[in-house]
This record gives structure tokens, sequence and C-alpha cells, in this order.
């Protein structure tokens, strides 16, 4: 018990020089004593690890070092922002537009013919050349060709695309992303 008793006392002794090296550090004083306060807690947590005959207040200094760097690393990643104008700026699109798109498309995919959801599939899906399609499917590649076309063709008409606008964001996420619809 005298043991530990002398060891929080070491602890005790040590703060006002935690302090002053911690002011130097942050340049603030609120700063400072929230680095005081972490290195204290941490020396405590980790008391194992002193090792009994070296300085408790050097050890307690790499501590609080250690935290200032691992602080200030983090804080150059953030971005103040007190009155939010910079969140107000950022505009994430919704996750739930490709999922009802792909559930769309999939349903859009059985109202093809067999035939042509076949063609379509090992070509655009699984990069199937034409020859090997063909080869797949026992047709000629001329067939192959036209099941592609004409699915592509139907699955535009269902799921009602109008063209190279409807690829990519939709009118709505183009107006909340780039605030004007062209």
């Amino acid at each position: 018990m005298a043991n530990e008793n002398s060891v929080h006392q070491a602890m005790l002794a040590a703060i006002p020089h935690l302090r002053a090296f911690a002011i130097s550090l942050s340049g603030s004083i609120e700063r400072a004593d929230d680095l005081v306060q972490v290195a204290l807690l941490r020396g405590l947590e980790n008391l194992d690890k002193f090792q009994p005959g070296t300085s408790m207040q050097a050890w307690l200094f790499t501590i609080l070092r250690n935290q200032f760097h691992t602080d200030y690393r983090r804080r150059r990643r953030e971005v103040e922002d007190p009155d939010g104008a910079m969140a107000q700026q950022l505009a994430v699109m919704p996750e739930q537009g490709p999922h009802l798109d792909f559930r769309d498309l999939q349903v859009a995919l059985t109202k093809l013919s067999v035939e042509q959801r076949e063609a379509l599939l090992l070509v655009s899906a699984e990069g199937v050349s034409y020859e090997e399609a063909a080869q797949i499917c026992g047709v000629n590649i001329g067939t192959i060709k036209s099941r592609v076309s004409r699915a592509r063709t139907r699955l535009a008409e269902l799921l009602a695309l109008d063209g190279d606008d409807d690829l990519g964001p939709d009118r709505l996420v183009r107006a909340a992303l780039f605030k004007h619809v062209p």
C-alpha cells in the first residue's frame, strides 16, 4: 500500500509540470487541462506498465505528448464548421435509389422472352462475346445480335428510359446536387 501511495503522490506532484508542458504544446489552457486529464487517466489505467525506479513525470510526459500528437493528427482531418455552412453544402446520393432501380430491372427482365433475356444476360452481364453466345444458344451470330438489340429496346421501354438523361442520377438527385435541373 505504501508503494501504491508513493506512485499516486508522484502522479500528483507531476500535475503542475504536465499542465505547463501541455499549455506549451497546445497553446490553450482548456486543451491543456484536457490533455493532463487524459494523461493521468491513461497513466492510472496502465500503471502496471510503469517501471518502478524510473521517473513518473517523464512517463506521464510521454503519455501526454503521444495524446497531443494523436489529437493533432485527428484534428487535421477535421474541418471546423461551427455555423453548419459546409455541412449544408454536402450532398449524399440516396441509398435506396440504386436498390429500387435494380429491382425495377429484375422485374423488367422477367417480361422479356426467354431467348432475349438469355442473349442479353450472356452478352451484357456475363461479358460473353456474340460468337460465344451464339454457340451457347445454338443459333447464328446474327440471331444473337438481333435478340440482344430487341431485348435492350424492350428494356428501355419497360423501364421508361428516355435516353442518356435517364442514366445516372435522376432529376431529383440532380436538383439536390446541382441546385438546378438542366
